[in-house]
């Protein structure tokens, strides 16, 4: 062999080492897939349909080096599910151990091993692990791709039939009532689409502080169990949703998506959280309730606190207003 040979070999010898690994997902006519070596490769799972799972998928899992994975016996019930063969080394990597697992994934990848990471259900980062991986191989400047498929968020934006060229996430809907009632305060005014996650034990209370805090004519929908074959959209004001939910309470899992603010609700809504009062001026307003109305101060001061929000939706604090009117006294 002459020395050019020889090079030109090496050369691509070495460029194969380091570019990608090609798989053809099973059957004659699936089309090639390359793996990428040296990289995270985030990958969506399907929310509920098998079908939904993408030939990108079906070939990181046979191929990928090490599957990360936010539930291990998941993985392994999803591959039985698509027939297919988990090649690599399978780790967990879920909330509680993925900082102190990042690190050594990541070098993993600096070795050349394709790490793939998936969750439960859906795509990883999202409400799911792989926040802490991403973050750590931007800092040390290790490639992340993505292996895109199934979002119940844009699932369900898409089929609410609310407008979707602006919309806001905001994960979970807090479990405490008082924490749900300050995020919707919050919001009031937003006037993009909003989309939460919600569970089945609590959309009743949820939909209770919707109606209190967004009235009862803001149009939304109400979307369960997407992709699966009872899948089920719940479109209508928050009054009639939440009645739908009274006489028939949804089961199984719940993405809610409200309309954004009209104009003049947005204009009230940034009103009424507009300048925030101090607290010397919370606790005059207080004593001034008590006298009128003849309340007890701590009950006037509760009834002024709520109806004075501060622009975060937060509330002031009413030990701080009672210590002033004793003052102001």
């Amino acid at each position: 062999m002459s020395n050019e040979s020889a090079r030109a070999a090496e050369e691509t010898n070495g460029a194969e080492d380091v570019v990608a690994k090609t798989a053809r997902p099973s059957g004659p006519a699936g089309p090639v897939v390359e793996i990428p070596r040296g990289t995270v490769v985030l990958a969506a799972t399907p929310i509920g349909n098998m079908g939904d799972a993408s030939a990108r998928l079906v070939a990181l899992l046979e191929r990928a080096d090490i599957v990360a994975a936010e539930d291990t016996r998941r993985l392994y019930d999803l591959a039985n599910r698509l027939g297919v063969h988990v090649g690599g080394r399978v780790v967990a990597n879920h909330d509680h151990n993925e900082r102190e697992k990042a690190d050594g994934l990541l070098d993993e990848v600096e070795r050349g091993a394709t790490v793939l990471v998936v969750s439960d259900a859906g795509m990883p980062t999202v409400n799911d692990p792989g926040v802490a991986i991403v973050r750590r191989a931007i800092e040390r400047d290790l490639p992340v791709t993505c292996a895109p498929g199934p979002s119940a968020v844009l699932d369900a934006l898409a089929l609410s039939g609310l407008p979707t060229d602006r919309f806001c996430y905001e994960g979970f809907v807090p479990r405490k009532h008082n924490e749900r009632i300050q995020r919707f305060r919050s919001l009031r005014a937003e006037r993009r689409t909003i989309v939460f996650y919600e569970t089945l034990h609590r959309i009743a209370g949820t939909m209770d502080d919707l109606l209190d805090q967004f009235g009862p004519g803001r149009p939304m929908a109400l979307c369960r169990e997407l992709t699966k074959g009872y899948e089920q959209i719940r479109r209508g004001s928050v009054a009639e949703i939440r009645q739908s939910v009274v006489d028939d309470p949804p089961r199984g899992e719940i993405v809610l998506v409200i309309a954004g603010a009209r104009e003049e609700e947005a204009l009230a809504a940034d009103a009424g959280t507009g300048q925030a009062l101090s607290v010397a001026d919370l606790a005059a307003l207080a004593i001034e309730r008590s006298k009128a109305q003849g309340l007890r101060v701590k009950d006037a001061i509760a009834a002024v606190v709520a109806e004075h929000p501060l622009p975060d939706g937060s509330l002031a604090n009413r030990k701080a207003v009672y210590a002033e009117t004793l003052k102001l006294k």
